[in-house]
């Protein structure tokens, strides 16, 4: 069904996808349009992903990875699938409670996370077993209400989007794209139609490339780009607290902070712990040295952050009060300073924007209706809360509250509606449900 903004006129065009013709020199990526001999020799057929007969106006394919409007996103992703198809294949990550892999290029270094939509935590393909036994067995206590299921890699790539219009700079650029590779979590029925396809096309060619896809089918999901020398939070902070830093670091690693407490809390992340945030603590030494003498000078160090495993946030209401999913950082000595003038400087003129604020709404409203289960409803909800969220901040930075009074502050959700006599434009009435504080201490 054609979905129409909630944020600008139903005249609106539906979701445009961008195609692009497949160089016949280049790389064959998952979806991209190929055509294959049957006398091909070599690599397997199997992760041959698209065969199509050769027609003028043929359709292009859907899940092609198209970035235009980034070409450095987009080359990255090619390496991505030129890796797979020379059978460098993304490597399955064993933290977490979801399928989520490495992924490599073709030197095998990891350039990138994936996290496909049905290996989400409550997907129908999760390879992990404990969330398939807590469905088993705890029915009651399964899924977090306040969010929406199999949502997730709309989450991560709608949190680099908050990110990136703030910003920030602390989210890896994150996008939602389609993969395929054998170490994906696929059903028994997909991988026999896959063999199946592969043996047509081998002993009868004809019927073979009647076929529009040989291989397994692309996955849809969050492809975040990976950082380099990081290190969970939880590890430096511990050293941090044993080796006191500079004064001058400890302000970079507050600013910083700063911008996770401003993330987080905008987008009502409900798995903020100190596990899925990280540091990178450069020393950098002074690259010309003295050779009368034997002394290396040492520049001041740098603090890095990296806001990863955003899949769990964008709620649809505030979480309840016997679950609350705190943000654990609230316990921090940093969260006890100030917000500084640095960081209301940043975002306090963008949040108390209106037009800012309607943009950034209507980026995450292109995003979400993406998915073939967008719920409008439910995006609605999504974007009460987290302009409820935004007033909370708003307040409290020109309060110069701390981040610690900031989660205390009661949850309010701001409704928004269209005026009813005036269909077409953009006139908008708010109206305030406050509930109690889900920041308690224990």
């Amino acid at each position: 069904m054609d979905e129409t903004s909630p944020l600008v006129s139903p005249l609106q065009d539906s979701i445009d996808y961008n195609y692009c013709q497949s160089e016949a020199t280049g790389p064959r990526t998952p979806g991209s349009v190929v055509r294959v001999s049957a006398g091909s020799p070599g690599r397997s057929r199997e992760r041959q992903p698209l065969l199509v007969r050769d027609r003028g106006n043929s359709p292009r394919d859907p899940h092609r990875n198209e970035f235009p409007d980034d070409p450095e996103f987009r080359e990255i992703v090619r390496k991505a699938e030129q890796a797979i198809e020379e059978e460098i294949f993304p490597e399955i990550i064993c933290q977490g409670s979801s399928g989520s892999y490495f992924v490599k290029d073709s030197q095998g270094k990891v350039i990138g996370v994936f996290k496909p939509k049905n290996e989400e935590p409550y997907g129908q393909l999760n390879p992990k077993w404990t969330k398939w036994l807590q469905k088993l067995c705890c029915p009651c206590c399964f899924g977090r209400d306040c969010l929406v299921l199999n949502q997730g890699h709309l989450s991560e790539a709608g949190a680099s989007l908050v990110d990136q219009k703030l910003q920030l700079n602390i989210v890896p650029q994150t996008k939602v794209v389609y993969l395929a590779s054998d170490t994906f979590n696929y059903t028994a029925i997909d991988r026999v139609k896959s063999r199946g396809k592969r043996l047509a096309l081998e002993k009868v060619p004809k019927v073979g490339q009647r076929f529009n896809r040989i291989g397994l089918p692309p996955k849809v999901g969050s492809f975040q780009l990976f950082v380099e020398g990081y290190e969970d939070a939880d590890y430096w902070l511990k050293r941090f607290e044993a080796e006191p830093l500079p004064e001058n670091t400890n302000r970079q690693l507050q600013l910083q902070f700063e911008r996770l407490v401003v993330l987080d809390y905008i987008i009502r992340n409900t798995d903020r712990g100190n596990d899925n945030w990280l540091l990178k603590y450069d020393c950098p030494m002074d690259t010309e040295r003295n050779w009368e003498t034997d002394w290396v000078v040492v520049k001041e160090p740098i603090i890095r952050l990296a806001a990863i495993d955003n899949g769990l946030a964008f709620p649809i209401k505030h979480p309840d009060s016997w679950r609350a999913y705190p943000f654990y950082w609230a316990w921090l000595s940093q969260a006890k300073v100030p917000f500084s003038e640095e960081i209301r400087d940043l975002v306090l003129p963008k949040l108390t924007d209106p037009t800012f604020i309607k943009d950034l709404e209507e980026d995450l409203y292109q995003l979400f209706k993406k998915d073939p289960g967008f719920d409008r409803r439910q995006f609605h909800k999504q974007i009460a809360v987290m302009r409820g969220q935004i007033l909370n901040l708003s307040q409290a930075l020109k309060e110069r509250k701390t981040p610690l009074q900031l989660v205390q502050m009661p949850p309010v959700i701001v409704e928004t509606a269209r005026a009813p006599q005036r269909a077409n434009s953009e006139s908008y009435t708010q109206s305030f449900q406050s509930r109690k504080p889900f920041f308690t201490w224990w």
